[in-house]
């Protein structure tokens, strides 16, 4: 009886370890648990970066609009997105664009287990580098939800995991340009880091027409307040020396 009672400890301490990263999706958190999770960088300047791409349906229309404004941005791109549209992937590097991880499929990461998260990220890191030729730094977890076995992981591939301070809500049916523009300036955009969504795959349908119709008064808005608008890259973070792509087998991510 004690053994069993021993084992359920260990096993609820594990659990406990496991999730307790997670504890910094939640903004009002993050300063105080993980300050530098956020991504606050160059006072001067705001990390513009964009989530759940490639998408040949819409992330081509943010790039217009990104090559008229004359400004590059951060791509986290999913696995399973960037193997149905590599030339994409490609032409994001290629238009002087920043790629990042976001992971092969956008599950939670509370529910996996170490095996199937390492394998999840090193997949996603190695197929970016090998398809658009550029190695990623940076790694941000599906709902920006972090577990102790995803920061293991992101380390052992050489990616930083970066959050943001401020985002769009972007995702929802309800979502318009003014609504996304109104949320992202709640709070003073010197020294932040934006999240957008530049496909609708983990989104309501559409949803990324929203962030497309904000973006212009955006950058307007940055520029007129004299803050520079770019990729993590420029944004002054502290980032590990990325790694080269392993020549391993992985298995399927299901």
């Amino acid at each position: 009886m004690r053994t069993t009672r021993m084992l359920a400890a260990a096993a609820g301490g594990l659990a406990v370890a496991h999730s307790l990263p997670a504890l910094t999706s939640l903004g009002a958190l993050r300063p105080l648990l993980a300050p530098g999770l956020s991504g606050p960088g160059d006072r001067g300047h705001v990390a513009l970066t964009f989530d759940d791409g490639p998408d040949p349906a819409s992330t081509p229309l943010f790039l217009a609009e990104l090559e008229k404004a004359g400004v590059k941005a951060t791509f986290f791109l999913l696995g399973r997105m960037l193997v149905q549209a590599p030339e994409l992937g490609r032409e994001l590097v290629a238009a002087g664009h920043e790629v990042a991880v976001h992971g092969w499929r956008h599950r939670p990461l509370l529910v996996r287990g170490p095996r199937a998260t390492r394998d999840d990220i090193a997949r996603a890191r190695d197929l970016v580098a090998d398809v658009t030729g550029q190695q990623p730094r940076w790694y941000r977890p599906p709902y920006g939800v972090l577990t102790a076995s995803a920061l293991h992981a992101a380390r052992q591939e050489g990616l930083t995991p970066v959050l943001w301070t401020h985002w769009g809500q972007d995702w929802t049916a309800k979502a318009t340009p003014d609504s996304v523009l109104r949320t992202l300036t709640r709070t003073p955009l010197a020294g932040g880091t934006v999240l957008l969504h530049d496909s609708d795959v983990t989104s309501a349908p559409g949803a990324w027409r929203s962030a497309l119709g904000a973006l212009p008064r955006l950058l307007q808005l940055c520029a007129d307040q004299g803050l520079r608008v770019g990729p993590l890259r420029d944004h002054g973070l502290p980032a590990r020396r990325p790694a080269p792509v392993a020549n391993r087998r992985l298995e399927l991510v299901r």
